[in-house]
């Protein structure tokens, strides 16, 4: 049976409310001890809002919202930043909106739902999976409805003008992607996530190496970064640690992917561009490699998880060693992970030589680390054993052939969070040092070959392209003719 937008905002809210508590209860206890509970009991006005059994608060959303809120100088915003801050304050009005039965539209619906993602994503927690799905369906009931309407119309109203003989329509020109063109396209689905990836549950545009490629535009950067690893892991030169540095939105992750499908079992010459890649240096096929991907986002410092060999996971370095070797690559880090301690470099190294050549792929590095910052206690370990470890992994990485490690590392305020996100930014920087082979984002005119490669199919035929051009110079001549009929700025001075 179909949700109704106020009931998929109650399963996020409920769902919000089961990520973020653990959280709320970890932060408030680093600050005030065995007082956090009486502390937090001053967040409501009213006595009722507050339920404890057993000895444990039972949490809902509008307590969660309402501590995160009335608590955010003294406690929050070590962990968490400006962006989170905006995401608490807009949830509590969804959540009030909720509790009067006021009406939610789907763009309402979808909205609320994203930013329960967002800050569920900013504390690590599982739950932001889930909430992205329900924010996905969301729309996609829309794009249904709309279609419906479309539908029923009985007629359509004319519009002024007629096209210019002979020109074919844009659509015939330039043909979108099945999922475009089928209203099943989604923006937040044009947002890579290595974790999906990796686990096997990203959608096709993403999880399979050949339609990857075939969509994705190899920039200058993305082809330099990809010789790079190819000519490491051959033991041929390149560099050994990569630091990806940009601001929001510059492309980090999806050059990621970029590795990860390379060194997957599709080989490479059956991957869209990637032959000029061999050519260029000299390299017949890509090896075979052991790949670890850690996203910062997708572990939860504070809780432990178990893989499904029954390996209990606690810290970055124990997920590192189990992807990497599986039980038996763990077996190198187990005590280190048991403790919380980071292990020396000397014992990556020899887990490195055993998986070599390896690939490690760390994404939303400060989003994990800052949420260890000023705590004691965490399964994930301490601060200061995280900036260990990172001293530890790049030294490693640097001594032993055939081993890459490519992180990312935020430039933008909105990626970086609190206090403990500017300290652990700090730390990071400091401990990967001056790269020898910086990495290129995009450039502009990049961005724009990014983005037509991902909405819309290549064009193949000769006789398509005339028609692309021809359309390309009535549109031109419209826009020069009757520039008063349309926004300033609509152009630059080259059309």
């Amino acid at each position: 049976m179909a949700l109704s937008n106020s009931e998929r905002i109650g399963k996020g809210l409920d769902l919000l409310r089961n990520g973020v508590a653990p959280f709320v209860e970890r932060e408030l206890e680093a600050v005030y001890g065995d007082k956090w509970q009486e502390k937090a009991r001053q967040s409501v006005a009213k006595e009722r809002d507050w339920k404890v059994k057993g000895g444990k608060v039972q949490w809902d959303a509008y307590l969660i919202l309402m501590t995160l809120w009335n608590h955010w100088n003294g406690v929050f915003k070590k962990t968490l930043g400006h962006a989170e801050r905006s995401y608490v304050s807009e949830l509590r009005e969804v959540r009030n909106r909720w509790a009067h039965q006021n009406a939610f539209t789907y763009d309402d619906t979808y909205r609320a739902l994203d930013s329960m993602a967002r800050l569920l994503r900013s504390v690590s927690a599982k739950e932001a999976q889930e909430v992205d799905k329900m924010a996905q369906e969301t729309m996609r009931v829309r794009f249904a409805e709309q279609a419906r309407q479309e539908v029923r119309k009985k007629s359509v109203s004319s519009i002024e003008g007629r096209p210019s003989t002979g020109l074919k329509p844009w659509r015939e020109v330039v043909t979108p992607h099945p999922d475009v063109a089928g209203g099943r396209y989604h923006q937040a689905e044009f947002a890579a996530d290595l974790e999906q990836v990796r686990a096997g549950k990203a959608s096709g545009e993403y999880g399979d190496p050949r339609e990857f490629f075939r969509r994705t535009f190899l920039t200058l950067g993305l082809n330099d970064l990809l010789k790079e690893a190819l000519l490491r892991l051959t033991n041929k030169g390149g560099s050994p640690v990569v630091e990806l540095q940009t601001n929001f939105g510059g492309g980090k992750t999806h050059s990621m992917l970029a590795l990860y499908h390379l060194f997957s079992d599709v080989p490479a010459g059956e991957l869209t561009g990637v032959e000029e890649i061999l050519e260029a240096t000299a390299i017949s096929s890509a090896p075979k490699v052991h790949r670890a991907a850690l996203v910062g986002t997708a572990l939860n410092p504070g809780q432990p998880h178990v893989k499904g060999d029954g390996t209990e996971i606690r810290t970055l370095w124990g997920e590192l060693a189990w992807q990497l070797g599986k039980a038996e690559g763990y077996a190198l880090v187990a005590g280190n992970d048991a403790n919380g301690t980071s292990p020396g470099s000397q014992v990556l190294c020899d887990l490195f030589q055993r998986y070599s050549p390896c690939l490690i792929l760390i994404d939303e590095w400060v989003a994990y680390v800052r949420q260890t910052y000023g705590k004691t206690g965490l399964t994930g370990g301490s601060f200061d054993a995280n900036m260990t470890f990172a001293q530890a992994i790049t030294e490693a990485s640097r001594a032993t052939p055939g081993t890459l490690l490519v992180a990312s590392i935020p430039s933008s305020d909105i990626e970086i969070g609190g206090e403990g996100g500017k300290e652990a930014l700090t730390r990071l920087k400091n401990t990967f040092g001056r790269m020898e082979s910086p990495w290129r984002p995009a450039s502009a005119e990049e961005s724009f070959e990014i983005v037509r490669r991902r909405l819309f199919e290549p064009i193949t035929d000769p006789k398509d392209f005339a028609a692309r051009d021809a359309v390309i110079k009535a549109f031109g001549q419209l826009y020069r003719g009757s520039k008063a009929e349309f926004p300033q700025g609509l152009w630059g001075d080259g059309l």
